[in-house]
C-alpha cells in the first residue's frame, strides 16, 4: 500500500511589529513612505513613531530651474537630508507668466506688468492669481508675512519711487500702499543687493555689501531701524535667514577676490544688538563652496527649521549645508542635481527651502497628480 504524503504546510513569514517595524521604516525615504502609511493602521502609527522618535523629518532643499526660451519650461530637483536622496518632481505645468523668482524661502512668484502669481505651500501645489502691483517692478524683494504679501524696491528706472512698498491682503484680494523703503537703500533696493527674513511678525531687509538692516511691521506699515547686522569688520558680504530660535547671520570673510571663510551667528536684542557666533564652515567644505569661481562675491541662503543651506550664486555646483545643534553645527555638502552644463548657460535656477511632510506629500501625489523619482547622481 502506497504511503499517503502529509501535505507541506507552507512557512509563514512573521509579520513584524513594535520596535522592529520603526527602526526599519526609520531607513525608508519620506516619499516611500507615503504608500507604507496606506497597508494598514499599525503600520501608520509605526511610521508616525518613527519619524518621531528614531529619524525626524527634516526641511527639503527644493531647487527650480526655468528655461529662458518658450516653452520656459520648469523643472523640479528636491533633496531630502533625512534620507540624503535627490528627487525629479514631476508635476502638471505651470502656466508661464513671467521668470519664477523667488527672494524667501517661503514663497516663489512670476510676475508680469499685467499679472501676478505666488505660491507658498511646501511643494508648490498651489498658485495664486492676483491684479499685479501698482508700480510696475523688475527685480522687487517678495515676501508673505502672514496673511499678506510684501513687494518692496525694484521697480522701473521711470517709476517715481524706486522705494516703493505695497501690501497684497490675501483676504480682501485687495492691495495697499505702506510707507517707503528708507532712502539709504535706494541705490541696492532690489533683491539682487539684498537679503531678507521674516521674523516675528515683521519682515528684515539686510544690504548684503554692508549688513545695514531695516524692518518693516505690516500692522503699521512703517520702517524700524537702522540696526548694523555685520558681526566681525572682516565680513564683506553678509546674508539673514530665520531659523528655528530667530535670525542668523551668514557672513563671508575676507574680500572677494582673497576669500577667506563663511561664518555665521545667531543675533538678538530689542536693537539687533547681541551677536553669538554658532559655528564657522570647515575648510574642505569652504573650498567646495568656492569651487571652480575665480572670486566670491556673494552667498545664498536658504533655511528652515534648524537647517540651512548655503552654496556659491557664481557656482552652485555643490550645496553646503548647516544642521544647527545645541552645541555648535553639522556641516554637510551635497552636490547640486539640478545643476549641469545646460543649466549654467541656458536656464534660471531658483533654490528655497521647505517643510515637508506626509500629508504635503500624500496631498501633492493623490490631488496635484505630482510624481516623485529617485535619481542617482554617478
Amino acid at each position: 500500500m502506497a504511503k499517503t504524503r502529509k501535505p507541506v504546510e507552507e512557512e509563514v513569514e512573521a509579520p513584524i511589529y513594535g520596535d522592529v517595524l520603526e527602526s526599519v521604516l526609520s531607513t525608508v525615504p519620506l516619499i516611500d513612505l507615503v504608500p507604507a502609511s496606506q497597508v494598514s493602521r499599525n503600520w501608520r502609527l509605526a511610521i508616525s513613531s518613527s519619524l518621531r522618535h528614531l529619524s525626524k523629518i527634516k526641511p527639503w532643499l527644493i531647487v527650480q530651474t526655468q528655461g529662458t526660451r518658450p516653452p520656459y519650461k520648469i523643472t523640479t530637483h528636491a533633496y531630502d537630508p533625512r534620507s540624503s536622496d535627490w528627487m525629479v518632481i514631476r508635476q502638471p505645468p505651470i502656466k508661464y507668466i513671467s521668470a519664477l523668482r523667488s527672494s524667501h524661502s517661503s514663497l516663489l512668484y512670476m510676475l508680469s506688468p499685467t499679472k501676478f502669481a505666488f505660491s507658498f505651500d511646501p511643494l508648490r501645489l498651489t498658485w495664486h492669481s492676483a491684479p499685479p502691483p501698482l508700480v510696475w517692478r523688475t527685480d522687487p524683494i517678495v515676501a508673505l508675512v502672514g496673511d499678506s504679501v510684501i513687494v518692496a524696491g525694484g521697480t522701473c528706472d521711470y517709476e517715481d519711487d524706486p522705494l516703493a512698498v505695497e501690501m497684497y491682503d490675501l483676504g480682501t484680494r485687495t492691495w495697499d500702499t505702506c510707507e517707503s523703503m528708507p532712502a539709504i537703500l535706494k541705490d541696492s533696493a532690489a533683491s539682487t543687493s539684498l537679503s531678507i527674513a521674516v521674523h516675528g511678525g515683521e519682515i528684515f531687509v539686510t544690504e548684503k555689501c554692508s549688513g545695514l538692516t531695516y524692518s518693516f511691521d505690516p500692522k503699521s506699515k512703517s520702517w524700524h531701524g537702522p540696526y548694523d547686522l555685520r558681526p566681525d569688520p572682516s565680513v564683506f558680504c553678509s546674508a539673514i535667514a530665520a531659523v528655528d530660535g530667530g535670525l542668523i547671520v551668514v557672513g563671508l570673510a575676507g574680500n572677494s577676490e582673497s576669500f577667506k571663510t563663511v561664518k555665521m551667528w545667531k543675533t538678538s536684542g530689542k536693537e539687533m544688538e547681541h551677536h553669538v557666533e554658532i559655528g564657522e564652515m570647515p575648510k574642505e567644505m569652504v573650498e567646495k563652496f568656492v569651487g571652480e569661481s575665480s572670486c566670491v562675491s556673494s552667498v545664498a541662503v536658504a533655511a528652515k527649521g534648524n537647517f540651512v543651506f548655503l552654496h556659491n550664486p557664481s557656482d552652485p555646483g555643490v550645496v553646503i549645508q548647516c544642521e544647527i545643534a545645541e552645541r555648535g553645527c553639522r556641516w554637510g555638502s551635497v552636490r547640486n542635481s539640478a545643476v549641469n552644463d545646460n543649466t549654467r548657460i541656458a536656464q534660471r535656477l531658483v533654490v528655497e527651502c521647505s517643510k515637508v511632510g506626509m500629508a504635503d506629500l500624500h496631498r501633492a501625489i493623490t490631488v496635484g497628480n505630482f510624481n516623485f523619482a529617485v535619481k542617482h547622481l554617478e
